[in-house]
């Protein structure tokens, strides 16, 4: 497992900052700004949104008196600290220090020192959870490996940039163990169930057929900032910030409070549904192109700030599993002749399901059952096409009517056809990171609330 500030650190010091993950067209406007790297920025900010923020002021130098400034259980936080996390957390999204910006990254840091010495204080509860200088020094060594420098030379690029290696090695200690103690402690309660995965699965194909969204998020947590209108001036400047060059995942990794902030790729929130957020994000999806980064977006508890990465139609090929019960009937019978079939069929519906719909068939007189395997909705008779398309999985339609006679359909399954069909491994993936994550969270708000944690 790697570890997200020490992975945006060794991506940086390789010249190779994290970069966003739009989609390889060229579809971002041409005047979309570029990183001090030469990479593309998030994108360009929806021409229909309000005017942009003004250009930044140049950097300002930033002091901390040496004293302390916070303290959680009475292990203290000094100015020192405070200070070489803010560093860590300027190299590591590449935020352009300003006056506007300086308090939001004093917070930012602050609540991530608040976060760490409740995390190591936590660890050492568990006699048997060390973590090993051998280990700290095998994942700088891997980190400096990926930046294309020796462990020396990697430390002493964090060294020219402020940041003492002793710190730095703390916080990657304090990281490891971290990730082993949730890991070991949550990994059989994350673990989706086979009915969870399934569910999961049918989800994935019914939300396939909408269109959908590829987003990139951030978002400002009002609680944690000092209330909606610090949240909405902060999100202002990581948009200056953003569309001056700064990488959106390394911003997101640091600032955002959402979960996709601990993701792989950090503020990655993948493919959303349309009309599945609220009113507000889903207008904003509306409106941005592929490419462009919103202005700040205010929510009930927060702000967010949105990036099209990508947007994509539904499906156009939704493949349904079918059984189905039969009486023949040409279309010159009579009415009374269907009234007696509807009455047969209407009998037997009651107690079917896809796996006795076939042998009830056998052991009815005058009734065919047949298995019509799995078809492209859109190549079934006109009359099934709408059961087909919303019938829920396991449910067995009322009589229909067509040339040949009266069925009953059982859906015996959906999904999507294609690249995109989901798979139950994706699915089961998808799961146990979500629950891992929910988990980690409800694990470190606990901590939180049951600690005696004063700012000065």
């Amino acid at each position: 497992m790697r570890y997200p500030m020490a992975v945006a650190m060794a991506a940086i010091l390789a010249g190779t900052a994290h970069g966003q993950t739009a989609p390889a067209r060229p579809t971002a406007p041409a005047s979309t700004p570029a990183t001090p790297s030469g990479q593309p920025a998030a994108g360009a900010l929806n021409p229909a949104a309000e005017a942009a923020p003004a250009p930044a002021a140049p950097a300002p130098e930033f002091e901390l008196a040496d004293g302390i400034v916070a303290s959680v259980n009475d292990r203290i936080i000094t100015g020192y600290d405070l200070r070489q996390r803010m560093l860590m957390l300027i190299l590591s999204s590449e935020i352009r220090p300003t006056q506007e910006n300086l308090p939001a990254i004093q917070q930012a840091a602050l609540n991530a020192l608040i976060e760490e010495r409740l995390k190591a204080q936590e660890i050492t509860n568990y006699e048997t959870l060390k973590v090993t200088d051998e280990e700290v020094g095998a994942e700088i060594t891997e980190m400096a490996r990926r930046a294309g420098l020796t462990s020396e030379a990697y430390l002493a690029q964090l060294s020219q940039a402020g940041i003492q290696p002793q710190a730095f090695r703390e916080n990657l200690r304090t990281e490891i163990g971290w990730s082993q103690l949730v890991g070991g402690r949550f990994n059989s309660r994350a673990r989706a169930s086979r009915y969870q995965i399934e569910a999961e699965v049918r989800r994935l194909n019914e939300a396939a057929a909408k269109p959908q969204y590829l987003i990139g998020e951030i978002y400002i947590e009002a609680a944690r900032v000092g209330g909606q209108q610090a949240a909405l001036d902060g999100a202002r400047q990581l948009v200056q910030q953003i569309v001056g060059g700064a990488p959106f995942q390394a911003v997101a990794q640091q600032f955002s409070a959402a979960p996709s902030a601990a993701a792989r790729n950090p503020g990655d929130a993948g493919w959303i549904v349309k009309d599945t957020v609220q009113p507000a994000l889903q207008q904003t999806f509306d409106q941005l192109q592929v490419g462009q980064l919103s202005n700040p977006i205010p929510v009930d508890g927060g702000v967010y700030i949105i990036y099209m990465r990508d947007k994509r139609e539904g499906s156009s090929s939704s493949l349904v599993s079918l059984r189905q019960l039969m009486v023949e009937l040409p279309e010159t019978a009579s009415e009374a002749d269907v009234a007696t079939a509807t009455r047969t069929l209407e009998g037997l519906r009651q107690g079917l399901t896809c796996d006795n719909i076939l042998s009830q068939a056998t052991a009815t007189r005058g009734v065919l059952g047949t298995d019509l395997g799995e078809s492209d909705v859109q190549n079934l008779a006109p009359q099934f096409q709408q059961v087909a398309r919303s019938a829920e999985i396991g449910s067995v339609s009322t009589p229909i009517r067509t040339p040949l006679g009266l069925h009953l359909l059982a859906v015996c399954g959906r999904r999507v056809g294609g690249l995109e069909a989901p798979s139950q491994a994706d699915a089961e993936r998808r799961l146990r990171g979500q629950n891992l994550a929910v988990l980690e969270r409800r694990y470190l708000r606990d901590l939180r609330n049951d600690a005696l944690i004063e700012v000065k």
